[in-house]
């Protein structure tokens, strides 16, 4: 007696599919996509609109950190709102009036690095993962660095840190913010070093770790890798296309 035929036909992508979580051999249903396919894709899509629209629990934020030993601020940008911040990125990269008074008043600060956390495109990022690494850069700090309070930005932009370490005189500012949302990616954090950071300075100018979180570059690792720049950068007296990640292949 013969076996069999098999009433089902084995996939053959999911083997793939186990090792990535891009959508790879969605298969078909007639011309369009199975359905358990494009409802994951809607629900996937719709993290990602979130992400980007939910406000920053600003608030639970600075008590997270405050709670790790470090004081906050918080600042805003120019941009009055989420919609005018979606709309023109420029205000996202400078202070509203009243945070730039705020800060001219205090004037330097007595650091070595100064950690400005902001929104970015992605709150639940920065909810979610710049306390954990927070804490990770100060469980890893080389001896004799100083941070200052964390400044806690909203509608920020990246080069919003070249704003505030300018009026705060900092060497060096890291910017922690939210990156733009995947699909299969709604809270990535992206980390940006900029050294004698000052308003002006293009993207050419800075480091960036992309990816931190559990799923990606993890939070230790970030850590380390933003301190080995750092470190660097103080030596080199820049950042940027000039300063290559080396911190691999010099085990650290």
């Amino acid at each position: 007696m013969s076996d069999a035929t098999p009433l089902t036909t084995p996939d053959p992508w999911a083997h793939l599919r186990a090792l990535t979580p891009a959508r790879v051999g969605l298969g078909r249903s007639g011309s369009s996509l199975p359905t358990h396919a494009l409802l994951a894709f809607g629900a996937a899509h719709a993290m990602a609109r979130d992400a980007v629209h939910l406000p920053l629990d600003a608030d639970a934020l600075c008590a997270e950190i405050e709670a790790l030993g470090l004081p906050t601020l918080r600042v805003h940008s120019a941009a009055p709102d989420r919609a005018t911040y979606l709309l023109r990125p420029d205000l996202g990269r400078r202070l509203g009036h009243e945070s730039a008074v705020q800060l001219d008043a205090r004037g330097a600060l007595d650091a070595d690095l100064l950690l400005v956390v902001g929104d970015g495109l992605s709150s639940a990022a920065v909810q979610r993962q710049a306390v954990p690494l927070i804490d990770e850069l100060l469980r890893q700090r080389p001896d004799g660095w100083r941070l200052g309070p964390v400044i806690v930005a909203t509608q920020a932009r990246v080069a919003l840190g070249d704003d505030i370490g300018q009026r705060l005189a900092a060497p060096m500012v890291a910017v922690l913010i939210g990156e733009r949302p995947g699909l299969s990616a709604p809270d990535s954090l992206g980390v940006y070093l900029t050294h004698a950071p000052r308003v002006g300075r293009t993207d050419a100018e800075r480091n960036c770790l992309s990816n931190v979180r559990a799923e990606g570059l993890r939070h230790a690792e970030a850590a380390r890798k933003l301190w080995w720049l750092a470190q660097a950068a103080r030596q080199l007296q820049r950042t940027g296309v000039d300063l290559k990640d080396r911190s691999d292949l010099l085990g650290g």
